[in-house]
């Protein structure tokens, strides 16, 4: 099993906070299956910046402490990148990780409460470049729980998405958890990777989700995922399910 969004590099932002910390993610994540970890602190975030350099030196020291107590555990450098304006001109100086060692896919996180009125056009212009945006964790922003819909246009111009495991079991509350299932079942997110920060409150919880949702859509939905998740991280091409409009019922209630 492949997590492609993962807060397990210590003291660098809010995820693991020591060594010990990373190890016991380390070993809670072995313990669900996932073999394969990308490393994706904050950055640019307005808290936290971690350029591609130091983060490559903190994977690769990580790296080293797993395999020197025998943890079956592969790690990969990244980014969970805040979206920003000036992204493609971040791209040019070398300090923006991808999920993939080509530059093809890159997970931008947006605002928590908003979707910036420059998102399209960045996007557009990443695509032009040959990059392919990946927002993560549509399901937990305000905008996209209020109108499930605005990702649409979105997945019109080939961005990707990748939902976090734990909102699909209830972790982050009712509403967040609605609003994933519905993006699933209507094939508007298209990967799933942890989001952990933590062995407590911010798990991993990919086993539990995978299964929850081989229960309400089928195995081969799981394997799609599954299938994605290790195309981004190797840089290939991928086969994206054909997304559909979530009709709203009466009232205004999806």
């Amino acid at each position: 099993m492949i997590d492609l969004h993962c807060h397990i590099l210590p003291g660098i932002d809010d995820g693991a906070q020591t060594i010990d910390d990373s190890l016991d993610m380390a070993r809670m994540a072995v313990k669900q299956g996932i073999t394969h970890i990308l490393c994706t602190p904050h950055h640019n975030n307005g808290r936290y910046d971690n350029p591609a350099g130091q983060v490559i030196t903190h994977v690769a020291e990580l790296q080293k402490e797993l395999d020197f107590r025998s943890i079956p555990l592969t790690l990969f450098e990244g980014q969970e990148v805040r979206i920003s304006g000036d992204l493609t001109e971040q791209i040019q100086t070398g300090n923006i990780l991808f999920a993939d060692l080509d530059n093809r896919y890159i997970l931008i996180e947006l605002p928590s409460n908003d979707i910036p009125a420059y998102t399209e056009h960045l996007f557009f212009e990443l695509l032009k470049a040959g990059h392919i945006p990946v927002i993560v964790h549509p399901e937990r922003n305000s905008k996209f729980i209020q109108e499930p819909n605005k990702l649409l246009p979105f997945l019109e111009m080939g961005v990707l998405t990748q939902l976090t495991a734990p909102s699909y079991v209830g972790v982050f509350g009712k509403q967040i958890e609605r609003t994933a299932k519905l993006m699933v079942a209507h094939n508007m997110v298209y990967m799933m990777a942890s989001d952990a920060h933590n062995i407590s409150k911010r798990g991993f919880f990919m086993k539990k989700a995978y299964d929850a949702i081989a229960k309400d859509m089928g195995d081969k939905y799981v394997e799609a995922m599954q299938r994605m998740a290790r195309d981004i991280l190797n840089g290939d091409d991928i086969q994206k399910p054909i997304f559909r409009e979530i009709k709203k019922k009466k009232f205004g209630l999806f």
